[in-house]
């Protein structure tokens, strides 16, 4: 595991793509700046798939990665299986003590060059939908840096996909300028079929290798 809340954020906020990597400025090759992508875990049972997702995009060259997770997210996943640093709402409270100390979703947010919020709940959809932020992460989202991409994974079950209110919140987190990684159809893990699964980790990481290249010139490999 990498090391606690303060570490990973002690990098610079702002995006440059290469850096010096000696100190004489004539003679020194530059070196790539990681790319940050953040995934958020919400409380669906297609949270199981959390550490598999994580490994794969961290197979992509050039990425660092971090994980913020609702508490309910928990339940369907080992924190130890996770292989990169996790935060969860008990750091944002530990990590601050008086007025000089960090804000760790708006140090996480400055981090941050993607987010990517996989699965996104029916509960954690309506709040985002509705300007809600009640937890780390949807303070997160709601202090997002709307010039740096966005996506999000719906996941529920096929009733909750269907009812009206799902396709106006979907609209809505579209109308800020988020991407879309659709739901797909299958048997879910409750015995119903239909809508609502949440898209394959193979799709996922297309989709953001995609949006790396479209917003920063990441050489796709």
């Amino acid at each position: 595991m990498e090391p606690r809340p303060g570490r990973l954020l002690e990098l610079e906020a702002t995006r440059p793509h290469m850096e010096p990597k000696a100190s004489c400025p004539t003679a020194a090759p530059l070196v790539e700046r990681k790319f940050h992508v953040l995934v958020g875990v919400t409380g669906s049972v297609a949270a199981l798939k959390s550490p598999l997702l994580v490994s794969k995009l961290l197979d992509i060259p050039g990425l660092e990665v971090a994980v913020v997770t609702t508490e309910r997210a928990k339940h369907f996943y080992s924190p130890q299986d996770i292989p990169v640093t996790l935060y969860s709402d008990a750091d944002e409270w530990e990590m601050w003590k008086s007025r000089s100390d960090p804000v760790l979703h708006i140090d996480l947010r400055r981090w941050a060059d993607l987010l990517l919020v996989a699965p996104l709940d029916a509960n954690t959809l309506g709040k985002v939908a509705s300007g809600i932020c009640d937890n780390l992460l949807t303070c997160v989202i709601r202090a997002w840096d709307r010039s740096k991409p966005l996506l999000f994974c719906p996941a529920m079950n096929t009733a909750m996909w269907e009812h009206p209110i799902t396709a106006q919140q979907v609209d809505q987190l579209k109308a800020f300028g988020y991407v879309e990684i659709p739901c797909v159809a299958k048997k879910l893990v409750c015995g119903d079929e239909g809508l609502g699964a949440m898209a394959e980790v193979g799709t996922i990481v297309d989709k953001v290798k995609e949006v790396l290249f479209q917003h920063s010139g990441f050489q796709q490999s």
